[in-house]
């Protein structure tokens, strides 16, 4: 089997498996009273996601020897990812979803970076279609990726602006 299609079908469903758990997450959030923001741009980060592992696919050939030690890297990145998902637990989401009167998670690596997990997504973007030789890819992705975050950090960071005190 190819190690492209072998690579980004684990990232696949990693994704998905993520997407399950976030939504599990979400309805308990909105059970409890949480109330979601910046729905209107949600379905632009699928978009990205898939796009950018459909654009892998695209453009690099099977037969392409990855840059192991590359791969290495967004393997440990995926460390870093669970690290995220398991700090913050029940209240780990895709989506921006906040619960009033709830303190902020500020353990783990949120005691190190205010949005881990972005920054993590960054890195996996560029170094996934880097390690496969895929610079434009990296590039473009990279690109649309960081506009896509801009606009989201700061919905986040206004939804949670009335937490941070607590």
């Amino acid at each position: 089997m190819s190690a492209l299609y072998l690579i980004v079908g684990l990232i696949a469903c990693q994704r998905l498996a993520e997407l399950a758990y976030a939504r599990r997450n979400e309805r308990r959030l909105i059970a409890r009273g949480g109330h979601e923001v910046g729905r209107e741009h949600y379905p632009l980060f699928i978009l990205l996601h898939g796009g950018w592992l459909l654009a892998m696919l695209a453009t690099v050939s099977p037969g392409r020897v990855p840059n192991w030690d590359l791969i290495g890297v967004m393997a440990a990145l995926q460390l870093l990812r669970l690290w995220v998902v398991a700090s913050l637990g029940p209240y780990w989401t895709t989506r921006i979803i906040t619960l009033p009167d709830a303190p902020l998670i500020r353990r783990g690596p949120f005691r190190i970076l205010r949005h881990p997990n972005y920054a993590i997504v960054i890195a996996e973007i560029a170094i996934l279609p880097i390690a496969f030789g895929a610079y434009g890819v990296a590039i473009g992705f990279s690109i649309l990726n960081l506009l896509l975050l801009r606009l989201r950090i700061g919905v986040e960071e206004q939804a949670l602006a009335p937490r941070r005190a607590l």
